[in-house]
């Protein structure tokens, strides 16, 4: 990211503006802040970095479901018809399904069935990697399938793993909550693209904006972002090599993984999730209990490593057995040798 000019006397990051109004005489439209629903500098300054790390340009807002909610509503007119995987994060499945007025159409995270359904729909919705599948899509391939709108959620590879818009992807979406801001203490999302007036519309009239306060945490966290990756991608994949010797794994950045090839194609990183499926949820709650460094809770891309039996929420077709782990920075030496006998002591090998 670039650095602006600074001088003497300043912090590096200046901290968060507070404010409903500002002062504000005359003309509103000659003054660049008016009132705290509309803009804020601590929602600019992260909005230009976070640009720069997607290449284009970014809006922030509360969450990754208020990023979901604001792009949709921006962008499409009721009775629109969208395709989105079948398989991808719940709560977006949920929401398009029962709240929002469009012509839904579900369809696996699989390249071909998204080239085949994205003709004659006004916006195709891709999550890659899924989760919490971690199958792949070829984004480049679906962006040429057709002339809909294709949104990207790029929550668990983030933009120094994969870079949508460069792929021909129109938007990307995140939830900074996870790897972004990386420290599982804030709430936060945001929408990038090229042309975002209807997007930052959106969000004065819907209100889903975010906390200043918040907004620069997550500004404060990407200075690390580049170094918390190196650690989590290279944790998880140690964990991958150990835990699929005992129990069948899944995670696009092993060779043998069915998404390998098209994930290191337009990936840089794999991201710090792998996903495992012990015998049954017995089997998989006494791996939860069992680990020391591993932290039950659900969510991901955190410092800390946590896991959950991901079936005890439902909404997602998995097997009971079926453990989501997001792989954190501590030494990988001991996460190993705390997730394997863990995992022996679940599988009752201990």
């Amino acid at each position: 990211m670039t650095r602006g000019p600074s001088e003497n006397g300043e912090p590096f990051l200046p901290g968060p503006t507070f404010a409903a109004p500002y002062h504000l005489s005359g003309d509103p439209a000659e003054s660049e802040f008016t009132y705290g629903r509309f803009d804020n500098p601590t929602w600019r300054a992260y909005e230009q970095a976070v640009g720069e790390l997607e290449g284009g340009d970014a809006v922030v807002v509360g969450s990754g479901m208020a990023a979901v909610t604001t792009l949709l509503l921006a962008v499409l007119d009721p009775g629109d018809r969208i395709v989105i995987p079948s398989d991808a994060y719940y709560t977006v499945r949920s929401l398009a399904h029962e709240l929002l007025p469009f012509e839904v159409h579900e369809v696996p995270t699989d390249t071909a069935a998204m080239v085949e359904a994205a003709p004659g729909a006004k916006l195709v919705w891709v999550e890659t990697p899924s989760n919490p599948g971690l199958d792949v899509v070829d984004i480049r391939a679906v962006a040429e399938a057709s002339d809909a709108i294709l949104v990207v959620d790029n929550t668990l590879a983030t933009p120094l793993g994969q870079r949508p818009l460069a792929l021909g992807a129109d938007y990307v979406v995140v939830s900074a909550t996870k790897g972004l801001s990386g420290h599982s203490d804030l709430l936060l999302g945001y929408v990038a693209g090229r042309e975002l007036d209807p997007v930052r519309a959106a969000r004065s009239k819907l209100g889903t904006i975010a906390g200043p306060f918040e907004v620069w945490l997550a500004h404060r966290s990407l200075a690390t972002l580049d170094v918390r990756l190196e650690r989590v991608c290279s944790n998880a994949l140690r964990l991958a090599e150990v835990i699929g010797k005992h129990v069948p794994v899944r995670y696009p950045g092993l060779p043998g993984d069915p998404a390998h090839e098209t994930a290191k194609s337009q990936m840089e990183r794999f991201g710090p999730v792998l996903c495992f499926t012990l015998p049954d949820a017995a089997a998989a709650e006494a791996f939860l209990a069992s680990a020391e460094l591993v932290t039950d809770a659900t969510s991901f891309g955190g410092v800390r490593t946590t896991a959950e039996r991901r079936a005890r929420w439902g909404g997602d077709d998995v097997p009971d057995g079926y453990v989501r782990l997001s792989a954190g920075c501590e030494n990988t030496d001991e996460l190993v040798e705390d997730v394997t006998r863990a995992l022996a002591q679940a599988l009752g090998r201990a």
